[in-house]
């Protein structure tokens, strides 16, 4: 059954509120479902503090967040009416306004306040078919359960950083301008990479540094950045680039401190447990023919999806020691293809950031 979301926040606020198109604030079981303003307050917030993520005189938002992979999206989720999705990663709002477009209802969500506070805006005109929530994916099951939703239709998961949070120097998760060492999704979270960088025994840096940046220095970095904080702490990304650089030659245009920061981020972040939790709570949120679709931009992230799918979409298994393959317990999905889906060279031209994006997709069964 499809309910619009206008409803949705009703329902989770207890009451009815008159107005049309305004987003009232919900906060149940601590699942914050909007901003503690309606949609003219947070529109004049932003005129007044001079941030309007480009909100046009003509009332349009500035396409800032171009979708990647998008025809495969659409392919793959089918957006018609009458379906329900679930965008784990609302960023941009990019996906979200293609499955918008084409009818499906969307609850969007974001563990970033300035991600949901854009998409407010820029979805703004299709009103009760969007809903932006405050979260982590992780918990997409809890807030569905808050919304009194069983099931949907799709889950996209489009992982990473976004393109707006590595421009954006104060988050502090790139290198190519000087900010503060943060590195948090959601600004909400206790642990910095300043906390992480200054504090973290050598060995567990050694480790991060190996499993989640593939840094083949890993010992070399983690050595020198704690030497480098028993003079003074490591505060900002330029710090942290210039220690990397002392062990790691440039030999390329790639930065030296590209995996450091990468595995800094995902520590951070603990952006490989969320997956791996996501994933399997995606199993029992789907309805039947649902779509889980998931982009991935490194190989630590494909490898968690692909063994994932694979594993689940397997009717049987077969071992040395037993005399006959036998029933899969956990098959539940249909690949449309084992293979992942990759942009073209035309999408690699028009956005840069597209090229290692890899699409894997699975149908419930």
């Amino acid at each position: 059954m499809i309910i619009p979301i206008k409803p949705w926040l009703d329902l989770a606020n207890g009451k009815t509120f008159p107005g049309e198109g305004s987003r009232v604030s919900a906060v149940r079981s601590g699942l914050v479902l909007s901003r503690d303003m309606d949609l003219d307050e947070l529109i004049a917030e932003r005129v007044l503090s001079g941030d309007l993520f480009g909100f046009e005189s003509n009332d349009r938002m500035e396409f800032y967040h171009e979708p990647i992979l998008a025809q495969e999206i659409l392919e793959a989720m089918q957006p018609v009416a009458g379906k329900q999705i679930f965008d784990g990663t609302l960023g941009g709002g990019g996906h979200a306004e293609l499955l918008l477009q084409n009818g499906a209802h969307v609850i969007g969500c974001d563990q970033d306040r300035d991600a949901i506070d854009h998409a407010q805006l820029r979805l703004a005109a299709y009103e009760d078919a969007f809903l932006p929530v405050r979260g982590n994916f992780r918990d997409m099951d809890r807030i569905l359960a808050d919304l009194g939703i069983g099931t949907v239709d799709g889950i996209l998961l489009d992982l990473g950083v976004s393109s707006r949070q590595l421009d954006n120097p104060e988050r502090g998760f790139s290198f190519r301008e000087d900010g503060p060492l943060d590195m948090r999704m959601d600004d909400r979270a206790g642990l910095t990479a300043a906390e992480l960088v200054n504090t973290w025994e050598e060995k567990e840096l050694i480790r991060i540094f190996r499993e989640y940046g593939e840094e083949p220095r890993a010992a070399r970095v983690a050595r020198e950045i704690v030497k480098s904080r028993e003079v003074k702490s490591i505060q900002t990304t330029f710090e942290l680039s210039e220690i990397v650089g002392r062990v790691i030659p440039k030999v390329s245009a790639k930065n030296p401190a590209t995996k450091v920061f990468q595995a800094i981020r995902i520590a951070v972040n603990a952006e490989l447990e969320v997956l791996e939790v996501a994933l399997e709570k995606a199993v029992s949120l789907l309805a039947p023919k649902g779509v889980l679709a998931v982009i991935t931009f490194h190989s630590l992230e494909d490898r968690i999806v692909k063994r994932f799918m694979h594993r689940r979409s397997s009717p049987y298994v077969d071992r040395p020691e037993w005399s006959a393959p036998r029933a899969n317990p956990e098959f539940c999905f249909h690949l449309p293809s084992r293979k992942a889906l990759a942009p073209d060279e035309a999408e690699t031209k028009r956005n840069s950031r597209s090229r290692s994006a890899k699409l894997r997709v699975a149908i419930k069964a």
